[in-house]
């Protein structure tokens, strides 16, 4: 990783910067609240080496400049020096399990067909016709073929030149030199992934260690149980950071903050990692800013919101009956994670709920893979993000939520749930699939377009984001790889 200050180019031709450090790990955390650390200490059962890893490192206080969000010149960059140049997740394996099988995936203005060709590989082919540039497909199915709908021109599974119907009068086609360009492809955890750049990393490198967190709770075990898609009115990139501190409970999600101790997470900033990220949030406690709250206080929030992430058992949001009790001596996180341990036991099998830690059970846990791909984990049901332009407009962003949940012991692989389109003005609750998880997404969408409208009139007075050293330290070290991206050669 780069230690000099990281240079953007900004609208008017100026160039901002953010400065950068991977200097020693310290404690930022001033929160009156637990730390993690010091909650995962009381577990009963052996915890992760991976929950250990805490990173804090001080990336500074500098602030972001808003141009980057909302400048065209940087949008452009993006699209040659970002999309072009990272993996990034395009499906699960899942959603095309026989020869044929396909869907469409497009960013910005590269299509590409995500295709299970005969002989089962997974293939990323350019979705345009050699001939005219028509895509040759609008839509995911099944076809034994890619047969352009202009004139009829043919490619394989595998990409190869098939078929002109008019032969004779194309005689510069070299039949085995006209085959459909493809980009990279490889998988992880049950996602697919695509890269453009046939010089760039394997993605197990990309990925900076991120299979060894979830080698416990491999996310290729789990089917996808649920995918809810919306386009939101602001740069992906507003989207992305919305998620990316647990700071904004208190003042969006308050509701929450009885039982989610907002103050009480950690961020891990790995040094030399410039891909990953992640945040730990402790629940079964009450925020520190709740004054006089008791175990009393925050089994009742709990029962009133539920977990706020959406685990679900066949639909069926996980909760305690209404007037249960911890027994003497237990605190509220640990019975609420013994009830989720009971409740989850016919999903995972009897060995793996009883051996699943308190961590695992309740509290989220968000990781981020730069660019725009973020996988929660939990023993039970979870969730994952992910976030891309909306076509060409740098201004809107097309945000899929997915649902993944385990296989049951004994059980076939469930078929996975078709997309579930909201329209703009839809809210997230009518996506009924996303339980308790729907009115927290509709509080997030409320704030996410007016930082967008905000942010352009900032613009005017040349200020940056005033972003804080430790809570927000992850959205810091996203804009610190952002701009090594965006300058490199």
């Amino acid at each position: 990783m780069k230690t000099e200050k990281s240079v953007a180019p900004s609208t008017n031709g100026s160039h901002a910067r953010l400065s950068e450090s991977t200097g020693p790990k310290v404690q930022l955390s001033g929160s009156t609240g637990p730390k993690v650390q010091e909650v995962l200490e009381t577990e009963t059962r052996p915890v992760p080496a991976v929950f250990t890893q805490e990173s804090a490192t001080d990336l500074g206080t500098e602030g972001i400049p808003v141009e980057r969000y909302l400048s065209r010149e940087i949008h452009e960059l993006e699209v040659t020096k970002v999309w072009r140049k990272t993996w990034q997740m395009v499906c699960r394996e899942e959603e095309i399990p026989s020869p044929g099988d396909h869907i469409v995936y497009e960013i910005v203005n590269d299509s590409f067909l995500i295709v299970r060709t005969d002989d089962g590989e997974i293939k990323a082919l350019t979705n345009a016709c050699l001939h005219r540039g028509r895509r040759l497909r609008a839509e995911g199915g099944c076809v034994p073929n890619f047969r352009c709908p202009f004139h009829g021109m043919t490619w394989s599974l595998e990409g190869k030149f098939a078929s002109n119907p008019s032969t004779w009068d194309f005689p510069q086609i070299d039949p085995g030199a006209f085959s459909l360009p493809q980009a990279r492809v490889a998988t992880w955890g049950g996602w697919v992934f695509i890269n453009m750049d046939k010089n760039a990393p394997p993605l197990e490198e990309y990925l900076e260690g991120l299979p060894e967190h979830f080698a416990h709770r491999p996310l290729e075990d789990r089917y996808k149980a649920g995918h809810i898609a919306k386009v939101i009115p602001a740069n992906w990139k507003v989207v992305q950071e919305a998620f990316m501190e647990s700071f904004h409970l208190i003042a969006t999600h308050p509701q929450l903050i009885g039982s989610v101790a907002d103050e009480s997470s950690q961020y891990d900033v790995w040094p030399g990692k410039r891909h990953i990220s992640r945040t730990i949030t402790v629940a079964g406690y009450a925020s520190p800013h709740i004054t006089g709250s008791d175990d009393d206080a925050v089994m009742a929030n709990y029962l009133m919101n539920r977990q706020y992430y959406g685990q679900t058992v066949e639909g069926r949001d996980l909760v305690a009956g209404e007037n249960v009790k911890p027994a003497d001596g237990q605190t509220p996180r640990q019975f609420i994670a013994g009830m989720l341990r009971e409740q989850l036991e016919p999903l995972l099998g009897a060995e793996q709920a009883a051996s699943a830690t308190d961590c695992e059970l309740l509290d989220p846990i968000y990781y981020s893979v730069f660019p725009n791909f973020a996988p929660w984990m939990a023993a039970g049901p979870s969730i994952a993000y992910r976030f891309r332009p909306n076509g060409d407009d740098h201004e809107s962003t097309i945000f899929d939520v997915y649902l993944l949940s385990p296989v049951p012991p004994g059980q076939e692989r469930p078929a996975p749930a078709e997309i579930h389109w909201l329209e703009s003005d839809q809210p997230w609750t009518d996506a009924v699939e996303l339980g308790r998880l729907g009115p927290v997404l509709n509080q997030d969408d409320n704030n996410i377009p007016e930082v967008q409208r905000g942010m352009k009139a900032l613009a005017r007075f040349g200020r940056g984001l005033t972003v804080s050293r430790y809570q927000e330290s992850r959205i810091r070290h996203f804009h610190q790889t952002l701009v090594e991206y965006l300058e490199s050669e």
